[in-house]
């Protein structure tokens, strides 16, 4: 309990009375007596009403607060939580309310104010905006109640228990379903090229129309027909992607709001939500991160939502890389043949390590390492240079660059290729480059 600034306002009057007083005697003018009298009598009475207002106030019920809000909210959009409040005091109550919003969740329009009328409910809101993924749990709302007679302010604490979820943000990927596949695709910056010859998997058969191929004619369905007929293919399906995510310390970069690591498993969702709609089946594995985690890939849109609750609350940690460890681990869960897309970080020290699990993977695996690149690297190289300290700045970012590069072509020189993005623009490279391959047949 606070005194209020009406309580304040009469004890700084009643002070400045005092000391004028006190003055006056100091200096040997006459007061009256009476004066001194009405003083200390004003100081009396309103020390007896802040008692007694303390005591009405302590004896006032709380308000009663219910809070509603999303069960589950997207990272980096704001979303509104609502509360409503009501009290059985017989007179209306203009009180003020704060609610303990966890940390990892930024808030606009607190606190609040409201004036409850006698047996109404009153509604007030703000709004949240998350900044981390993972479990958040609203444990208390703040009420400041005013005393009846308005010289006191009591802070109660009522146990309001909520828990919300904060997943990465799909709505744009989820209204994208509203619209035609390709152009959803091209919305995103995806490329699809066309197919070159036939598909890998037997479709239908229909009748032969001008510009089939001679080789798409099946002779024993012509023979029994007496009509030419041809058979159909469509993109192979039933395939088979697992993401191998870094969780290391080389995934803390920030890029704007998020991290390298939000950036990555942003990508890795969306090629998740668009290799199910083409009937393939989506797995993730995690390394360098406490525990590891793996899924198994399966087909099915209730895959995504699967997916979605398994890495909602995962998070980089300050362990190193072991690669090595990450793909015996993968070879021993993962016996069908598959896409593996290796996301992570490359430096300029991944050499041998790095090569040699890569070249594991890819006797049993198609494997496409996507590593994201720095964008103040690209913003470094095209600054000019007009310093000392600019030009070392520079020679260091160029030969990073140069060495890490060298590592990309070196990998490319042993069959395994690399896909270098910087991070808002993995998502739609790896869909790219998906899509490609898929229509290429070479997974």
């Amino acid at each position: 309990m606070k005194p209020s600034r009406l309580l304040l306002v009469w004890l700084a009057l009643l002070l400045v009375i005092g000391i004028v007083l006190g003055t006056c005697r100091a200096l040997d003018i006459a007061v009256p007596s009476t004066l001194v009298s009405i003083h200390w009598g004003l100081l009396l009475a309103l020390l007896a009403l802040a008692v007694l207002d303390a005591v009405r106030v302590k004896r006032l019920p709380s308000p009663r607060i219910q809070r509603h809000m999303p069960g589950s909210l997207a990272l980096g959009r704001w979303s509104d939580v609502r509360l409503e409040v009501e009290h059985d005091v017989s007179q209306p109550l203009i009180i003020e309310v704060f609610d303990h919003v966890p940390d990892g969740l930024s808030f606009e329009h607190l606190p609040l104010s409201v004036e409850l009328q006698p047996g109404q409910q009153s509604q007030i809101g703000y709004r949240v905006r998350p900044l981390n993924r993972g479990h958040f749990t609203f444990e208390h709302c703040e009420i400041n109640l005013p005393s009846p007679m308005g010289l006191w302010t009591d802070k109660r604490l009522s146990n309001v228990s909520d828990n919300t979820r904060v997943y990465p943000d799909f709505a744009r990927l989820y209204g994208g379903q509203l619209l035609a596949v390709d152009n959803w695709l091209s919305q995103l910056g995806v490329r699809q090229r066309h197919r070159r010859g036939l598909g890998l998997e037997f479709h239908q058969l229909r009748e032969f129309r001008e510009g089939d191929s001679l080789r798409q004619i099946d002779w024993k369905a012509t023979a029994r027909q007496r009509t030419p007929i041809a058979r159909e293919y469509q993109d192979e399906r039933d395939q088979q992607i697992l993401f191998m995510l870094d969780c290391g310390r080389r995934m803390r970069s920030q890029d704007g709001e998020l991290t390298h690591f939000d950036h990555a498993l942003n990508a890795c969702l969306l090629l998740s939500y668009v290799a199910l709609r083409q009937g393939d089946a989506v797995g993730l594995g995690t390394f360098a991160a406490e525990p590891p985690r793996y899924l198994a890939p399966v087909k099915g849109a209730g895959q995504l939502n699967v997916l979605l609750n398994s890495v909602y609350d995962l998070n980089s940690t300050q362990r190193s890389a072991d690669y090595q460890a990450a793909a015996t681990q993968l070879l021993a869960r993962q016996k069908r043949r598959s896409l593996v897309v290796l996301v992570t970080n490359l430096r300029d020290e991944d050499d041998d390590e790095l090569l040699t699990a890569v070249k594991r993977l890819s006797q049993q695996h198609r494997v496409l390492v996507a590593s994201l690149r720095e964008t103040v690297l690209d913003s470094l190289r095209q600054t000019p240079v007009q310093t000392l300290s600019e030009a070392l700045t520079y020679c260091g970012t160029v030969d990073y660059l140069n060495v890490r590069n060298e590592l990309h072509e070196r990998l490319n020189a042993h069959g395994v290729p690399v896909l270098d993005a910087n991070p808002h623009e993995l998502g739609a490279a790896l869909v790219t480059r998906y899509l490609e391959w898929k229509k290429a047949g070479v997974f």
